[in-house]
């Protein structure tokens, strides 16, 4: 069998495998600029603003021919900061959508999300959230060709195949929930630690007969800011999936450069390593509100060799502001987050 014919058959085995397994959850690198995908517990757990609005888009593995394309939108917003003395509500939603392989394979999910945080004290947090939605799969059937369609020659299309897909499309409904502490004993420290767990319902997925299900997803994150100095703010942060068998260990930090001298303008650079698959560079700036982050993920896994390295970049636009109508004393905003 030619190169050609080896190239078909690894797609075929790579959509079949996709369409079968549970397959690979959404995810971004930069995790901490997505929080409502790595923790609905994250709702409304906003330390410099009263609501945020975010973008996130992925492109990964693009100089191979089977690539993978995510995007997603989310939005949360705090209610009863002006009622409860000690706590307040998060409401938020987010939308998904991941475009794979040769047959378009093709996630799209919705999620609304509600959490509630206590304040412990005057120096912690404890937050605890859910989200619900619907989700959804769908492949284009034309495009994909399978090994029992080899003809001696060239895949052809007119050959039937033997793969017993039953449906090009499946529905169902997903839940979440998840817990975060935050500690931040003075102006000079924050610490945020949370664990979620995802498909909770274990909803049924599968394009063949039977009943495969998506199995919990667990993560468990921290993350940190460290006042360096006047102008320097650390974030070290971790990140940890296990589903299935798939396991994913990301480490690394980002530092904050205050361009403006009152925190106005930042500049962000960071290294990330996602163990036994990329290391990540990334890069940042932020406007007032507006915080743009840029990263590209170097493979170092065994796939080096068929992509060059060339592993994925990501885009990630949140913007975070404060309601007009409500105000707060300078106590009571100092509780929730270090003055930095």
């Amino acid at each position: 069998m030619n190169q050609i014919a080896k190239l078909f058959t690894c797609l075929a085995i790579l959509c079949v495998v996709a369409m079968e397994s549970s397959g690979q959850d959404l995810h971004f690198s930069q995790f901490f600029n997505s929080p409502l995908t790595t923790n609905p517990a994250n709702t409304g757990f906003i330390p410099d603003g009263n609501y945020r609005i975010g973008i996130n888009y992925r492109d990964q593995w693009s100089s191979i021919p089977v690539p993978y394309r995510t995007m997603s939108a989310f939005g949360d917003f705090q209610l009863f900061r002006d009622r409860l003395e000690y706590g307040w509500v998060g409401i938020g939603g987010m939308i998904l959508r991941d475009v794979a392989g040769a047959g378009n394979l093709t996630s799209t999910k919705a999620y609304g999300s509600i959490a509630y945080h206590q304040l412990l004290g005057f120096s912690s947090l404890l937050s605890l959230g859910f989200n619900a939605g619907s989700a959804g799969k769908r492949v284009d059937m034309s495009k994909l060709l399978f090994a029992d369609q080899w003809n001696g020659k060239f895949f052809d299309s007119q050959i039937p195949t033997g793969e017993l897909i039953t449906q090009s499309s499946v529905n169902y409904f997903d839940l979440q929930a998840g817990m975060n502490y935050a500690y931040f004993p003075n102006d000079n420290i924050y610490v945020n630690v949370g664990f979620s767990v995802q498909h909770i319902n274990t909803p049924r997925e599968t394009f063949f007969e039977g009943n495969n299900v998506v199995p919990r997803r667990y993560i468990g994150f921290l993350n940190a800011s460290i006042k360096m100095s006047d102008k320097v703010i650390l974030n070290p942060g971790g990140y940890y999936a296990r589903q299935a068998g798939a396991k994913e260990l990301m480490l690394g930090a980002n530092a904050a450069y205050n361009l403006s001298g009152d925190g106005v303008q930042q500049l962000f650079g960071g290294l990330y390593y996602r163990a036994n698959d990329a290391a990540i560079f990334l890069v940042g700036y932020q406007l007032q509100q507006f915080k743009l982050m840029f990263n590209y993920d170097i493979t170092t896994s065994n796939l080096a060799a068929a992509n060059n390295r060339r592993g994925a970049y990501e885009l990630g636009l949140v913007y975070t502001g404060l309601y007009q109508n409500l105000t707060f004393s300078h106590a009571r905003r100092s509780t929730i987050c270090p003055s930095f």
